[in-house]
């Protein structure tokens, strides 16, 4: 349990119980916060031999304005479809900015101590993204629609449909929102979570954003005057800045009330005390261009809501693009809205420094990196800071720019405070007030006078299990190691529990990391001596069953799954191709090939199946679905004259008995027309 806090603070706070990211340079928060304080700028800069290899065009890439620079997101392409009931076909059509946002999600609840795959009712989904090269490609691309259907196509891809995508696999109730303010959009969903969490429209809420453009190594071309930067740096304050520089990114972070998170024991990591969001209006000099009035009004109306003073903070994550109009509008606009702090007493930083610009996922990746700071009380440099830019009179303001990491520590009348801001193009202004977490209390009971613990694992493949067990055991050698009973309570109820189990036995930490060692090089977790009762639930767990444990312990912070799949690769404009891992279209497939023989080509394509070996399995187990089966009735239809009944493809039967039973159908049916016309008219 946490330390109650004021009665006053719980009304209108809401919890970040757990988070997520996968960002240029940083596979896992782990890495990213170790970027962040060494002041690491992860934006690549490609070679042309690199450039052109990924289709990049010859002429762009030897113009004079080019950019060979950009954040890049590597492993972007890659996806563990079967884990999300995906199969081959649907997920190398499924865009890159889904299969990477379900992963985060994922990856986002096992942060907060809760099972993927069994989360709390009404757990609500605020998330957005950004255009991407593979979805513009594959909504005009006839063959593709030919293929899977237009719908489903757009379905899999269109970025209007990233939360209930979320919500379908993961199972989650509450309210699935796509959120889309441009630059801003990440923390906007942000805001509007929080804003369900207190009307009580859902209990728990997952919020952010992705951004991935194109998984290929892409530049750019620098415009006088425009937004993007000559040099492929990105410096915000700085004397030397010239603009910001693209990337791309994914983060997610989960939510709830405050008072309902002390209750449960959640383990929170920060606290949001508030928030709000304005527009522009027409107070600016173009559509593109921000405002200084309303962004001013943004941070004091989210400060306001939390009952507190901008002049309370001791940190800014700005908005921070280095564009010379953009970092003038901000600080005069930030400089307004904290006026009554002391001269040079808020720190202020932009992520954009490290990362380049993340677009929607832009302000999700300044939370994440606040939070990480409030966290370990130390507040990370601006990455490649020299000297501020004279223009923005921030000698005379409350801010200094930090250039080295520099302490934290908690101030004398409250905890560490910070505020986000986020800018979007078409004037969407977003603020977040975000507060160091309130005490943790140690768990009850000395450690010495606990029985061993079963330390319960499972994965998806043999491979996963043995990473997943290596990664758990460096985290029990690190120094904030969470108690053994915390690490086994949060094992055995806050992970999905998947078909491959291993366990270890284990009265410390030391036995539990040696034990987890060996489980990594494929040795068994059990001995001989283990005592009886860990020992039991160890081999029920292995059985397929989830033991009873001991009522003790707390959902802490583990390693979570260590996602890691093959590449399925994305579509391209300058080129639509088959995608990386999709089958190809089957010879033999038409009436003349013999109708059994065509429709089993028929359902291999469409499933993405390795070949007629998997036809063993029932359609559903096999990755098909409702809106695949309206396809697959219509391409049976249309391509080999049988007109079978849709509800044939929702019996519990074996794909063999269930190309049987196609060929053997062949009355007509009307209601199917109507549904495939209904379908066909979206």
């Amino acid at each position: 349990m946490t330390e109650p806090a004021a009665p006053d603070t719980l009304d209108s706070a809401i919890a970040v119980i757990g988070m997520s990211g996968r960002f240029p340079g940083a596979p896992d928060l782990a890495a990213y916060w170790q970027n962040l304080l060494a002041g690491v700028v992860s934006v690549t800069d490609f070679t042309e031999a690199e450039l052109l290899a990924d289709g990049a065009d010859p002429a762009q890439v030897a113009g004079r304005d080019h950019v060979p620079s950009k954040g890049v997101l590597e492993g972007a392409d890659r996806f563990e479809p079967a884990l999300f009931g995906f199969n081959r076909t649907e997920a190398a059509v499924l865009d890159p900015q889904h299969r990477l946002l379900l992963e985060t999600a994922w990856s986002a609840l096992e942060d907060a101590g809760l099972n993927p795959l069994g989360a709390p009712a009404r757990t609500g989904v605020y998330v957005g993204g950004g255009v991407t090269e593979h979805m513009l490609a594959a909504q005009t691309d006839p063959a593709l629609a030919a293929q899977h259907g237009a719908l489903q196509t757009r379905i899999l891809t269109d970025r209007e449909f990233l939360a209930p995508w979320i919500s379908y696999r993961l199972g989650l109730d509450g309210p699935s929102l796509t959120v889309q303010t441009a630059c801003s959009t990440s923390l906007s969903a942000l805001h509007l979570a929080c804003q369900a969490l207190l009307l009580g429209d859902c209990d728990t809420a997952l919020a952010g954003g992705v951004a991935v453009d194109s998984v290929r190594r892409r530049g750019y071309v620098h415009y006088e005057g425009g937004i993007f930067s000559a040099d492929g740096r990105c410096r915000p304050f700085d004397e030397a800045s010239g603009g910001t520089v693209p990337g791309n990114g994914v983060g997610v972070v989960v939510l709830r009330r405050l008072a309902d998170a002390l209750a449960d024991g959640d383990p929170v990591r920060a606290v949001v005390r508030g928030s709000a969001v304005t527009n522009d209006g027409a107070a600016r000099v173009g559509f593109t261009a921000p405002g200084v009035d309303q962004q001013t009004a943004a941070i004091r109306e989210a400060w306001a809501s939390a009952g507190l003073d901008p002049a309370d903070a001791q940190y800014l994550e700005a908005h921070g693009t280095a564009t010379r109009l953009g970092d003038r509008i901000e600080a005069s606009a930030a400089g307004a809205a904290f006026a009554g702090a002391g001269t040079g007493s808020v720190a202020l930083g932009s992520v954009k420094a490290n990362l380049g610009h993340l677009d929607a996922a832009a302000g999700v990746a300044g939370v994440i990196k606040t939070v990480l700071m409030l966290e370990h009380g130390v507040i990370a440099p601006t990455a490649g800071a020299g000297r501020p830019n004279p223009e923005l009179g921030l000698g005379d303001s409350p801010f200094h720019v930090v250039t080295e990491a520099e302490p934290w520590p908690e101030p004398a009348g409250g905890p560490r405070r910070a505020g986000v801001s986020s800018v979007g193009i078409g004037g969407t202004n977003v603020h977040v007030v975000l507060e160091q977490a309130p005490p943790r209390t140690a768990a009850a009971g000395a450690p010495s006078e606990r029985e061993p613990e079963a330390l319960l694992l499972s994965a998806h493949s043999e491979d996963a299990l043995r990473a997943l067990a290596g990664r758990l055991a460096a985290a029990l050698r690190g120094p904030a190691a969470p108690d053994l009973a915390d690490v086994a309570r949060t094992l055995r109820l806050g992970r999905a529990p998947l078909a491959v189990r291993g366990y270890v036995v284990a009265g410390d930490h030391a036995e539990a990391a040696a034990r987890l060692d060996g489980l990594a090089l494929g040795r068994p977790g059990a001995r001989p001596g283990d005592p009886a009762g860990p020992r039991a639930r160890g081999e029920a767990w292995l059985r397929g069953e989830l033991p009873d444990g001991p009522d003790r312990g707390r959902r802490v912070s583990l390693p979570g799954y260590p996602f890691a799949g093959e590449s399925f690769g994305a579509l391209s404009l300058d080129a639509v191709r088959t995608p990386a891992g999709a089958v190809e279209a089957p010879e033999n497939t038409g009436p003349d090939a013999g109708p059994d023989a065509a429709v089993r080509a028929l359902i291999v394509e469409a499933l993405g199946l390795a070949g007629e070996q998997d036809m063993g399995m029932t359609y559903f187990a096999a990755g098909g679905d409702s809106l695949a089966a309206v396809h697959l009735v219509g391409c049976l239809r249309d391509d080999l004259g049988l007109d079978v009944p849709l509800t044939l493809f929702l019996e519990e039967l074996t794909l063999d008995e269930l190309a049987r039973r196609i060929v053997a159908s062949g009355s007509p049916d009307d209601a199917l027309d109507a549904l495939l016309s209904e379908f066909e008219n979206v």
